[in-house]
């Protein structure tokens, strides 16, 4: 979401609606073969046994609201209008609270007493099912223990397909299954807390520059094609809704020329009709376009509540959506189906019994101010109470920080080092930026150790711990810090067994923030790590003969200027640890832990390695076209069908320690007889409401309320009711091509939520003793499952997919442990465009469908196959 502290960048972004309107600009042509289609209506929630409770619950609330509760509730207050970086209306006569929503994907934002936990990237690294989870649950208890209803994360879109977006690095890699597996898991978690989790951002925004609508021109849009949509971008978002997320955050961007916050197709006819989406769907700050039409497309909550302008009063709901409902433009059948899913997820997570109201403020650190500060004349009171969440969370912080930590090269053994060993530090990102860690807003800057990227998706640091502090602590041979990024003059000759440790950095965010160039994507610094970190590498590897670099990054960085120096023995990527940047790292160093972090990414040997569609878009007049021409080939895909062979693949990652495969077994689950699913339940009666309009009277504002200037309320003047009732008995809306209030079975594809049940039915269980080869360390081992489908496909497909991963406990030397994969029908599946479902290209059991283990996308050299049951090691690999 946008930055709440920015209000000239909200107002900007805020022009969004007038553009809407179709009248500023004239739009370039979306290829023709990039269509979204109209889809009408949105599908009425509540029809999962899974939420049949909730629904139940939410019928008997909403059926008692009034016109205006309902609308109220549907919308925020306004900008700087509550606590929270978004704050709901609220129905208090019939005890439905203001709803507080709140960043980030990686902390409880703009507040106290919290942790700043690893970002998304880092903990993907991980490859670690448990610590994902671990980290989420304590996330939730910290929204919780902070009084925040909806957790605004986690960030599975962008998916990473361009290496230079800004925000990637709130999400957990550049693969759908990983970004599935880890997007769910931290719904699992941060729900069992009790808070609402919001998966964002649906669907295709994939950079930053130019992804916002203003009277110049529209937000970019990403063309993609409908299979490209389904097994790529869109997987992730179904293991999401499967995990029962109770919110979605609509993308700011277009898709086939159709802006996300009312694209019909997508959210009406993907989310919620074929992967059966119970929850509901807000937009992005600032990213709601539209009244009727966003409501219509399915739309349920605009954030933060305010118009074209912030601050001015005006909204696209609130009260002109209760004009809307008086009128007849939006049917009292969507309004009512927008106030039940709110109502049915707060029902959902229990937040009807003993939740805590907002104890934080996030406008100021002050104990008391402003209670509404976006006010002109605005009552005051206590807004901070300095609640302290944070628990024992830093040592899930760390263990996170430690276990993703990703060695790449290591010659010769140099690591893990002697504490005896006398160290020369280099870099700037080796200490605490001097002014604090909190010194710039929304952590905009690249000063001092990179904790986490830039904009909406930070929190504040409680305390950073630092790398340089860190090894002067495990140090007894001495540390000699030069805290510059250029080679320093003054440096003495090192001794013999001196060794360099070299800390460099590349950073990202959100587009509302220019960081040295860079508009939120890397556009300036492109994939090199900054600060003429390349120069500082090489000028130390001229001088040192042993050198350890260390990379704080949101994502890759070419390393082809050093990497092959023989002085750079060791190479290690710690990503965004947060606060717990120092002891995660020199527990690795000095081989208290043996890495077990693999890459979440490819690391090419030149930027070009990748295809020119995956490059960041520029200017252009009319709305930027972003063609997702490479379709499914993005990251080690790519690089696979191309030959091209990276640097460090996806998923590599060294250890001190070796491990060996052994008693590799397949074995069938749920066998697989139908190309097609069985088919898909019959959806469950959902509620049922008055559908009249309701009179006037319930429009109105009471007699004797006191209101405070610009907040926004869903009240409307008694002639503007009269007149809305009158244009209902005599007009006709123009409804958009496509609209019918009839609703619609739904398509073979779903189901349930996520979609089909049959698609998440195991199909094949896999097992593997991991055996730790070494005499020296423990360590723990990740095994990667990809699929190679059959030679025989008509479908054009990936070489490899991963699947699943599973990664061991850590195993002392000469000990092993078992670790089960599992695949399910989906990830055996291909998406039929035609058939509009999923199929397989053949029967597993007479059509062989590889299964390769490894540890990594490049390391692969245990086969199973599908069609004998038999598993083969000590293979050459797919390629």
């Amino acid at each position: 979401m946008v930055n709440t502290a920015c209000v000239a960048v909200a107002a900007v972004a805020a022009f969004a609606q007038t553009a809407a309107a179709g009248t500023m600009y004239k739009r370039d042509s979306v290829p023709a073969e990039f269509v979204a289609a109209p889809y009408y209506p949105t599908p009425h929630g509540g029809w999962t046994s899974d939420w049949s409770e909730a629904y139940t619950k939410a019928h008997a609330l909403v059926s008692s609201m009034t016109l205006a509760e309902k609308t109220n509730i549907t919308a925020g207050t306004g900008y700087f209008m509550g606590p929270c970086v978004g704050n709901t209306g609220s129905a208090p006569r019939v005890g439905f609270p203001n709803l507080c929503l709140q960043d980030s994907a990686l902390g409880v934002r703009s507040t106290d007493n919290v942790t700043a936990f690893p970002a998304g990237i880092t903990t993907g690294a991980t490859f670690d099912k448990d610590l994902i989870l671990a980290r989420a649950e304590a996330m939730g208890a910290e929204f919780r223990g902070k009084g925040v209803n909806i957790y605004l994360g986690p960030t599975i879109g962008p998916l990473g397909r361009q290496p230079r977006g800004g925000r990637n690095w709130e999400g957990f890699g550049a693969d759908p299954v990983l970004q599935g597996i880890a997007g769910a898991l931290t719904i699992q978690g941060v729900q069992s807390q009790g808070v609402i989790a919001t998966v964002k951002h649906f669907v295709g925004y994939e950079q930053e520059m130019y992804r916002l609508y203003n009277v110049f021109m529209p937000g970019y849009s990403s063309n993609i094609n409908d299979r490209t949509l389904h097994e790529l971008y869109a997987w992730p978002f179904a293991d999401s809704v499967r995990a029962g997320a109770g919110s979605l955050m609509s993308a700011y961007s277009a898709v086939n020329g159709s802006a996300c916050s009312q694209n019909s197709y997508l959210i009406n006819n993907v989310l919620k009709q074929e992967l059966g989406f119970q929850g509901f769907v807000m937009s992005d700050w600032y990213g709601q376009l539209s009244g009727v039409a966003a409501a219509l497309a399915g739309l349920d909550m605009g954030m933060p509540g305010d118009g074209e302008i912030p601050l001015l009063g005006t909204s696209y709901f609130m009260f002109e959506l209760t004009k809307a409902a008086l009128n007849g433009s939006v049917p009292m059948d969507r309004l009512n189906d927008m106030a039940t899913r709110i109502v049915a997820a707060w029902y959902q997570m229990g937040q009807d019994k003993d939740y805590p109201p907002p104890n934080f403020s996030s406008n100021t650190h002050d104990a008391t101010g402003l209670l509404y500060p976006g006010a002109l004349f605005s009552p005051s009171g206590v807004v901070n109470q300095y609640v302290n969440v944070q628990a024992d969370h830093a040592v899930v912080a760390r263990q996170v920080a430690t276990d993703a930590i990703t060695l790449l090269k290591n010659n010769g053994s140099l690591l893990p080092l002697s504490a005896s060993s006398p160290l020369a530090v280099f870099g700037t990102d080796a200490a605490v930026n001097p002014s604090g860690p909190n010194a710039c807003g929304d952590r905009a800057c690249n000063t001092g150790t990179l904790g986490m990227g830039w904009g909406s998706g930070i929190a504040d640091y409680p305390y950073f711990d630092d790398p340089i502090t860190a090894l002067r602590n495990r140090s007894t041979g001495g540390v000699t810090f030069y805290n510059t990024d250029s080679f320093p003059s003054s440096a003495s000759k090192p001794s013999a067994d001196q060794i360099a440790v070299v800390f460099i950095s590349s950073d990202s965010g959100e587009n509302q923030d220019t960081v040295e160039g860079n508009h939120g994507d890397r556009d300036a610094s492109g994939l090199v790590a900054w600060h003429n970190g390349d120069d500082l590498v090489k000028a130390v590897a001229k001088v040192y003969s042993n050198v350890v670099v260390v990379v704080h990054t949101v994502g890759p960085i070419i390393m082809e200027p050093w990497i092959d120096l023989p002085s750079v023995k060791s190479v290690l990527v710690a990503h965004l640890p947060g606060q717990e940047a120092g002891e995660s790292l020199a527990d690795v160093l000095f081989g208290a832990v043996s890495p077990s972090g693999h890459l979440p990414y490819s690391i090419p040997k030149e930027e070009t390695d990748y295809p020119s569609s995956l490059d960041i878009k520029g200017f252009a007049f009319g709305q930027i076209q972003n063609t997702f021409t490479e379709g499914l080939y993005i990251d080690y895909r790519y690089l696979q069908k191309n030959s091209i062979a990276p640097r460090y693949a996806f998923g590599h990652g060294l250890s001190y320690t070796n491990f060996t495969f052994s008693n590799v077994a397949i074995s069938v689950s749920n066998a697989l007889t139908s190309v097609l699913p069985a088919a898909r339940p019959s959806k469950l009666a959902t509620p049922a409401f008055d559908l009249t309009i309701p009179p006037v009277s319930e429009a109105l504002m009471p007699s004797g309320f006191s209101t405070i200037w610009r907040y926004l309320y869903s009240w409307i003047s008694e002639s503007d009711a009269n007149s809305a009732a009158k244009a209902a008995a005599s007009s006709t809306y123009p409804y958009p091509a496509g609209y019918t209030s009839s609703q619609q079975a739904g398509t073979d594809a779903g189901g349930a939520q996520g979609g089909n049940p049959a698609l998440f039915e195991v199909a094949y269980a896999l097992s593997v003793k991991v055996t730790n080869k070494g005499t020296k360390n423990g360590g723990k081992s990740v095994v990667q499952a990809y699929l190679q489908h059959p030679s025989s496909s008509p479908y054009d497909t990936p070489i490899v997919q991963l699947r699943d991963f599973a990664k061991t406990a850590t195993l002392a030397p000469g000990s092993s442990g078992t670790l089960t994969l599992q695949l399910t029908r989906r990830d055996l599946s291909v998406w039929d465009v035609e058939q509009q479902n999923w199929l397989l290209p053949g029967l597993p059991s007479s059509t062989r469908y590889t299964i390769w283990l490894g540890e990594a996308s490049d390391q692969l050299y245990t086969a199973c196959y599908t069609d004998t049951l038999k598993c083969q090691s000590v293979l050459a690999g797919p390629f």
